[in-house]
């Protein structure tokens, strides 16, 4: 039993605004715009059985607008020098501006999205170059091995490298963004608006794997969703994530 990332959720006073501002910027399409969830997918792409992930923006009223750093952020990948200035420009064009998390000088630009969340995009890096427009989730947290144990016993994909201030997991098949764990303690503690949402493989049972994932450390989260039928946990350091119902 395990269960796949299948995509990045983010909470949004407006998903049809922010879910046009992603999909611009990853060269994505979306869908059910406006209904409260819009889909930002690559084409080609069934959250039912996927490869790589996408992003859902979900339309939460209190989710804020104010620029933050996550706990859990995107990063971007570009091809070349002259590929991320453009694609900064073209950010900043839809609507991204510049955001200051305290990252000093580096090769990278931090930019903030519309609604404010941060996220990252990278300089050329031969290790993204097969990852598609996201290189990586990232997750900010206190031990790194102790996240990369815990996800990669939670899903199917594998362990790349595990060290004190980094762990990085990604799928078994080298297909679409890494999962990274970065050392950063003075991470903030309360709720985020991005998280991870997971689904289990047909055939499984969805409660045995919520059992599953409570033996391994999560516990349960009620974040005022109600009778739905997905799972809201968190991991062993509080980060959020979903566990959805196949149909």
């Amino acid at each position: 039993m395990a269960l796949r990332p299948v995509q990045v959720n983010i909470k949004a006073v407006d998903d049809a605004a922010l879910g046009r501002f992603w999909a611009r910027a990853l060269g994505w399409s979306v869908s059910g715009s406006g209904s409260g969830a819009t889909a930002v997918q690559p084409a080609g792409f069934d959250w039912r059985d996927p490869v790589g992930v996408g992003v859902d923006v979900i339309a939460v009223p209190e989710a804020g607008s104010t620029a933050s750093k996550n706990r859990m952020h995107l990063d971007l990948a570009t091809t070349s020098a002259a590929h991320q200035r453009e694609l900064v420009e073209r950010l900043l064009a839809l609507g991204a501006t510049p955001a200051d998390v305290g990252q000093g000088e580096v090769p990278w630009t931090v930019l903030a999205d519309p609604e404010g969340n941060v996220f990252c995009v990278l300089e050329p890096r031969e290790v993204y170059r097969d990852t598609g427009p996201i290189a990586a989730v990232v997750v900010d947290c206190v031990d790194p091995r102790a996240m990369a144990r815990f996800w990669e016993a939670a899903t199917d994909w594998t362990l790349r490298e595990a060290g004190d201030d980094h762990a990085v997991l990604r799928s078994a098949g080298d297909t679409g963004p890494f999962l990274e764990f970065l050392r950063t303690p003075g991470a903030r503690t309360g709720p985020d608006r991005v998280h991870l949402d997971l689904l289990r493989f047909p055939g499984d049972d969805h409660e045995a794997e919520l059992t599953r994932l409570r033996a391994l450390g999560a516990t349960d989260l009620d974040v005022g969703q109600g009778d739905v039928p997905w799972r809201c946990l968190a991991d062993p350091e509080g980060h959020a994530f979903c566990v959805l119902a196949r149909s």
